[in-house]
């Protein structure tokens, strides 16, 4: 065993952190563990005082440096648990903590770490902006900072994780499955059981739009991502930490992403078999285990996915429960075409047949056939698929199956306007999906960025409970001005990917 290793198992073996926190439970997910042919066990993190695994690292981190230095203020950033975990141990040990927060955190985090008697400082757009003025902060006041991850002790507090597993599961465990971040937690729980079970896999699970750490270990190095989505946004890092990445790239032994759906349906299980509702990033693990197990097709394996943490935002609850079924394979989004004409509406519905519709929308234009926006509920999931599929060719119907098209399940579902007005030849619609930070006065600012010079002819926002949420907006324009208005979408900062070929835009907007 590597020295490092040793060190962390030592670290962790002598740690503070059941001062506060407690031994999470294993709990058996009974009908996942049917469904699936394999025992399946949640490690149920959202039992801390914090609901969240992350008080672990923050009280072991804290509690060491009041020992050592006897310090009296600690100061962090943070957009969620890693706040609540400093703010936390912060008061138990009696000392000050100052949480730098990006403006666009949800109020009920916000107000959580206040209830703590932290101060809170909300500043910036991101998680990015507040660490940079967190920092500043520490310098200017000789504070220290609490890292979220990239930090020994807060490793090893993460690490007692493993440790629990290791002794509520001595033998015949097959794998863990870790969500994954900036990767404190996965760090010190691989580090741990590969100690006391040599032979247990350990699977790291990110979301597909924030995958560091498969980008760094397919590199052979540190990985700095561009972007990150959101959705996820208690695993949004943009690059692994550098203690963190030492320890994993010599222990790991897969790793898996998922999207936004997976995870929705990975919250609805873990809700089903524990009553509880995890915050996206905490069924993370869960949705990898899935996805894993369907891809190698596992069969009567002990496993246990990391359930991390419960501090959803009450508003994201719409979003998960409308994904959660595209996510299990249960619902498909289809754009079908039928003629305009009589009867022809009711014979799509008859040959739809005794199935559950979950959206239906049409609206009337001037083009020879209608384009149908159809959802549909699905008993089981690949075969039901593939039967009504083929029955549809059959039938002769035409249609685009839209079921992981982003843009349909994000915005066409949502908007009543219908198609664009004929253009002149000289004009294009031009058409992006952006970022907007869920704060009062993104809109106006996003406006006034683009300063009155581009025509608008499509718009489409909806808050999804996250951090940032996605508009769809057009622009008409000249053809030759496109990179012009790129230039200037450019200067506004806002995240932006064009989508003017999309389906769901082609079929129903354009």
């Amino acid at each position: 065993m590597k020295k490092v290793f040793k060190n962390y198992i030592n670290k962790i073996e002598n740690t503070r952190v059941y001062e506060v926190a407690n031994v999470s439970p294993l709990s058996k997910a009974d009908y996942l563990s049917r469904e699936m042919g394999n025992a399946i066990y949640l490690k149920r993190e959202d039992l801390q005082p914090t609901h969240s695994f992350k008080i672990r690292g923050a009280y072991n981190k804290i509690a060491h440096l009041c020992e050592s230095k006897k310090i009296s203020e600690v100061a962090t950033a943070s957009a969620g648990n890693h706040a609540q975990g400093v703010a936390y141990s912060a008061k138990e040990r009696g000392i000050k903590a100052t949480i730098f927060m990006p403006k666009t955190t949800p109020l009920i985090k916000v107000n959580a770490v206040k209830e703590l008697k932290a101060k809170v400082v909300l500043v910036g757009n991101n998680f990015d902006d507040a660490l940079k003025e967190s920092r500043v902060f520490c310098k200017k006041n000789k504070v220290n900072f609490i890292h979220p991850f990239d930090d020994p002790l807060v490793i090893a507090g993460q690490g007692t994780v493993g440790m629990e597993i290791s002794e509520q599961f001595p033998e015949n465990l097959y794998a863990v499955f870790v969500a994954v971040g900036g990767g404190g937690l996965i760090a010190g729980i691989g580090a741990y059981l590969k100690k006391s079970h040599p032979n247990v896999k350990i699977i790291g699970v990110e979301a597909a739009d924030s995958a560091g750490l498969q980008a760094s270990i397919i590199a052979g190095k540190r990985i700095k991502l561009k972007e990150v989505g959101l959705f996820a946004d208690g695993a949004a890092a943009k690059q692994i930490g550098k203690h963190n990445y030492e320890l994993i790239k010599d222990f790991l032994d897969d790793s898996i992403t998922v999207d936004t759906d997976e995870i929705c349906a990975a919250v609805k299980d873990t809700f089903m078999e524990t009553r509880t509702v995890p915050e996206p990033t905490g069924a993370l693990a869960l949705a990898g285990l899935k996805k894993y197990v369907g891809q190698k097709r596992i069969k009567n394996k002990n496993l246990i996915a990391t359930y991390c943490g419960s501090n959803l935002n009450f508003e994201s609850l719409g979003h998960i429960v409308e994904r959660s079924k595209i996510g299990e394979k249960k619902e498909i989004i289809l754009s079908i075409s039928i003629d305009e004409k009589k009867g022809a509406f009711r014979k799509l519905c008859k040959d739809i047949g005794q199935r559950n519709i979950t959206e239906f929308s049409y609206r009337k234009d001037a083009s020879a056939s209608a384009k149908i926006l159809l959802g549909l509920e699905l008993q089981d999931s690949k075969k039901s698929k593939e039967l009504f599929l083929k029955n549809l060719k059959i039938r002769k119907y035409l249609f685009t199956d839209l079921s992981n098209d982003e843009i349909s399940k994000k915005h066409l579902k949502f908007m009543h306007g219908g198609r664009g007005p004929e253009l002149d030849n000289e004009l294009v619609e031009e058409v992006y999906s952006v970022d907007f930070p869920e704060k009062p006065g993104a809109l106006l600012n996003f406006l006034s960025l683009l300063k009155d010079n581009w025509d608008i002819s499509l718009f489409h926002y909806k808050n999804q409970g996250a951090i940032y949420g996605g508009a769809l907006v057009g622009f008409t324009l000249k053809e030759n001005e496109v990179k012009n208005l790129e230039r200037d979408l450019l200067k506004i900062a806002y995240p932006f990917t064009r989508e003017t070929e999309n389906l769901g835009y082609q079929a129903f907007l354009k």
